[in-house]
C-alpha cells in the first residue's frame, strides 16, 4: 500500500486582493509540490517536486504542514460532541486565538476525550481549505493532515533554512517539547533565552543540509542531517490528522471507485478490457448457443408428440395441442366402452365406501362435481376424519375438510391431501 506525503508549501502572511474572491487565503499561484512516495511508511522509494497533476498516484495521500503555520493551545475538552464540540471549542478559545473563530480551523489531539486536558492544534481555515481544494482539483484527495511537529516527550528541535517571510534571520529553529511548540529565528537573543542550556543537551536535534553546520556551530552540540522529505515521512507517522470537523474526508469510498475507473480505462489496461470483451462474447455466444439447442430439444418432442396423436387418432386433423387433444379423444374412446374415468362419479363413490369408518352408517348427505365428491361428516370424531383422510390419501385421492363434510377428489402429481 504505497503512501504519498506531499509538503504544503508555507502559508504567505499577505492577504488575497478583493478582487480573488478568497478571504483569508494566500497569493499563490500554481505551483510544484515536494513530495515523498513510501511503500510501507518507513523507507522513502522515490521523491522530488511535480505539479498537483503530475504527483504520484498512492493508496494513501497524506498532506504535512509547515511548523510555523499551526498554532497549539492546551485545554480541557468540553464535556459535549458532535455538531456542538466545535463551537463550544471556538468559546473556550476565544481569548488564546489571534483570529476570528470563523476563519480558523481546529483539529484534536488524538484520542483525546470529553473533560480530559489536551491540545488543540489552530490552522488558517481558508488556506488550509484552498490547499486542499486546489490537489482535489488535479484528483490528488488527501486522506490525512499532519503538523510537521507536536508537542511531545522528549523534546526536539528542527533548524531548517527561513522562509521569504521571515527576513529576521538566515536560519529559524523549531522546539517542540510536552509544554508546546514554539519556532522563532536563531538571529538575536530571543532563541537563546526561550531555549535553556538543559534543553539543548537534553533534546533530539536535526537540521536541513543546507543549515546542518550553522545550527551545529549555534547549538554547540552535532544534530542529525535530515532532508524536508525525510522528517515530513516521520511526520506522516504520527496519529495526528487535522482533517477533523467540517474539513474531515468525505465519500472516500466513491472516490476510490472513481479512480478504479480510470485506471482500468487507461492504455495500461487495454489488453485486459479485450480480454474481458473477449470473454464476455464467448459466454453471450455460448449461451445462444445452448438455447438454441435447448430449442432444438423442444421442437423435436412437439414433433414427436403431434406424431403419436395422428398415428393414434387419424381423424384429428389440426393439432393444436397434442397432450390436452389425446387426453380428449382416450375419454371420448372410454366412455364409448362405458368405461368411468377417475372424475366420474363411480370411482368417487367406491374410493369413499372404501375408507367409510365401519360404526358410521349410510351417507346423509352428498353432492357430486365433475372430479369431486363432498360426503357430509356431521358427528365424526377426529380420529374417523384422520383414519378416512389417511386411507384415501394412500390410494393416490385427496381430501379436503370444510366445516362437517369432506371433499374427494383425485390427487395430481406432486400434490398432497
Amino acid at each position: 500500500m504505497p503512501t504519498l506525503i506531499i509538503l504544503l508549501p508555507a502559508r504567505s502572511r499577505e492577504p488575497l486582493p478583493d478582487s480573488a474572491g478568497v478571504s483569508g487565503g494566500t497569493a499563490r499561484g500554481v505551483t510544484d509540490y515536494a513530495f515523498v512516495l513510501s511503500d510501507d511508511g518507513l523507507a522513502v522509494r522515490t521523491e522530488g517536486r511535480a505539479y498537483a497533476n503530475r504527483l504520484p498516484r498512492a493508496d494513501t495521500v497524506v498532506a504535512v504542514v509547515e511548523d510555523a503555520d499551526v498554532s497549539w493551545h492546551r485545554i480541557k475538552l468540553p464535556r459535549v460532541s458532535g455538531n456542538r464540540l466545535r463551537a463550544a471549542l471556538g468559546g473556550v478559545l476565544e481569548e488564546q486565538l489571534l483570529e476570528d473563530d470563523a476563519a480558523v480551523h481546529l483539529a484534536l489531539a488524538p484520542q483525546l476525550s470529553a473533560g480530559q486536558t489536551g491540545w488543540v492544534a489552530a490552522i488558517d481555515k481558508a488556506w488550509l481549505d484552498a490547499e486542499l481544494a486546489a490537489l482535489e482539483k488535479a484528483r490528488v484527495f488527501v486522506d490525512r493532515v499532519v503538523p510537521s511537529s507536536w508537542p511531545d516527550e522528549p523534546p526536539s528541535g528542527h533548524f531548517c533554512e527561513r522562509s521569504s517571510d521571515s527576513p529576521q534571520g538566515d536560519m529559524v529553529f523549531t522546539w517542540a517539547h510536552a509544554e508546546g511548540v514554539i519556532t522563532l529565528p536563531t538571529k538575536g537573543t530571543l532563541a537563546r533565552a526561550v531555549l535553556p542550556d538543559a534543553a539543548r543537551a537534553a533534546g533530539r536535534w536535526s537540521a536541513t543540509p543546507a543549515v546542518a553546520a550553522p545550527a551545529e556551530r549555534w547549538l554547540g552540540a552535532p544534530v542529525v542531517v535530515m532532508r524536508p522529505t525525510e522528517r515530513a515521512l516521520v511526520a506522516s507517522r504520527s496519529l495526528w490528522n487535522l482533517r477533523q470537523f467540517d474539513l474531515a474526508p468525505r465519500h472516500k469510498g466513491w472516490r476510490r471507485l472513481a479512480d478504479a475507473w480510470r485506471r482500468f480505462r487507461s492504455p495500461a489496461w487495454r489488453p485486459v478490457r479485450f480480454g474481458l470483451g473477449a470473454l464476455a462474447l464467448a459466454h453471450l455466444l455460448g449461451l445462444n448457443l445452448w438455447a438454441w439447442r435447448q430449442q432444438a430439444t423442444v421442437e423435436s418432442k412437439r414433433e414427436a408428440m403431434t406424431t403419436v396423436l395422428r398415428s393414434t387418432f387419424p381423424q384429428v386433423r389440426a393439432v393444436l395441442d397434442a397432450p390436452l387433444q389425446m387426453q380428449r379423444e382416450t375419454d371420448a374412446l372410454r366412455a364409448a366402452a362405458g368405461r368411468a374415468a377417475d372424475a366420474d362419479l363411480e370411482p368417487l363413490l367406491e374410493a369413499a365406501a372404501v375408507a367409510w369408518p365401519a360404526q358410521r352408517g349410510a351417507v346423509e348427505n352428498l353432492r357430486y362435481e365433475p372430479g369431486r365428491l363432498t360426503v357430509a361428516t356431521s358427528g365424526w370424531s377426529p380420529d374417523e376424519v384422520q383414519q378416512f383422510t389417511a386411507r384415501l390419501h394412500a390410494e393416490g385421492w385427496r381430501v379436503e375438510a370444510s366445516g362437517s363434510s369432506l371433499t374427494l377428489s383425485r390427487a395430481t402429481t406432486g400434490s398432497g391431501a
